[in-house]
């Protein structure tokens, strides 16, 4: 896969006609009021319910897991939620492409930006915490121009043409992709006191790994920040994205630096970062990735949730 950006006009097989369809209708829809938008959006969204049957289930079995005291209705009702919710964030995107930095300004809040600012004076650059949120794409732009260009880790897209669109999308706020396996490039950003932003809520194996709790059940979690944290120096800054009034606005919620981390126990960070990540997540449940296989890659003793 190549980490370059290649010109749009190489993908004109018929193959990709169809992604060719779904850019042009983006784009038309990013020129329509956000009220609109956000509209489709969720239409979208219950669209993908319907024809995504194995994310639906991968989803509605993991908020059966980490929601057990919600009723079967309640938890459906959640269910329906998140999906309006990615179909949104799908139109956010393409926002991400199109609209304008003063746009963004006019409805992004960023609160506790004095965090990242504090962090970047130390010098080691500067690793961003996050999750996998629906509305990170908004994230990016609202910090764009607060920071120094940033980095991100990227998982890159199977299909070439998404995944041109996507550094696209994301090079709007994000100046560096760097590969999961692009630890050294990582590196090289964090000592030229840069940020990158980092999403721990994803083990890609289990080497690496430390299986401790995830909303009370457990879950394989990368244990790569705590290393990186102590060779690089860098302060970890949790922030967290919001939709609100049903994606009118937004605001971006920036954390302290956390206080002893790495603690040189990897298990205890896991945990930490963990019971974060739940904090902020049950803020706004709809508005998480539940979609991802957050519980497989357990030892073999452990039952397979989604089988």
């Amino acid at each position: 896969m190549s980490t370059e950006i290649v010109p749009l006009y190489r993908f004109w097989q018929p193959r990709f006609w169809p992604l060719w369809c779904g850019i042009v209708v983006m784009r038309l829809v990013v020129l329509l009021p956000q009220s609109a938008r956000m509209a489709i959006g969720r239409f979208l969204g219950r669209l993908v319910m319907r024809v995504a049957r194995d994310r639906r289930d991968v989803a509605d079995r993991n908020l059966e897991l980490c929601f057990p005291e919600l009723d079967e209705t309640a938890r459906k009702q959640l269910l329906v939620k998140h999906f309006e919710s990615i179909g949104m964030g799908i139109i956010e995107l393409g926002m991400s492409w199109w609209c304008s930095d003063i746009y963004f300004d006019s409805v992004t809040t960023v609160e506790g930006l004095e965090h990242l600012h504090a962090a970047m004076e130390k010098g080691h650059g500067v690793m961003i915490l996050s999750g996998h949120f629906a509305t990170t794409e908004v994230a990016g732009r609202a910090l764009r121009h607060s920071l120094p260009p940033m980095a991100a880790m990227y998982r890159p897209s199977k299909n070439p043409l998404t995944d041109q669109i996507m550094r696209r999308c994301r090079g709007m706020s994000i100046a560096q992709l760097i590969t999961k396996t692009g630890v050294r490039q990582l590196l090289k950003v964090l000592k030229a006191n840069r940020p990158v932003w980092y999403a721990a809520d994803q083990a890609y194996d289990r080497k690496g790994t430390v299986l401790v709790p995830f909303f009370n059940e457990a879950a394989t979690t990368n244990t790569a920040i705590s290393q990186i944290a102590k060779v690089s120096k860098a302060p970890v800054v949790p922030f967290f994205p919001f939709r609100i009034e049903n994606g009118k606005r937004y605001t971006v919620e920036v954390l302290p630096p956390l206080d002893n981390f790495p603690s040189g126990d990897d298990a205890a960070d896991a945990i930490r970062i963990n019971q974060l990540l739940e904090t902020q997540i049950r803020k706004a449940p709809e508005q998480y990735y539940w979609v991802h296989r957050r519980f497989k890659g357990r030892p073999e003793d452990y039952p397979d949730p989604y089988a």
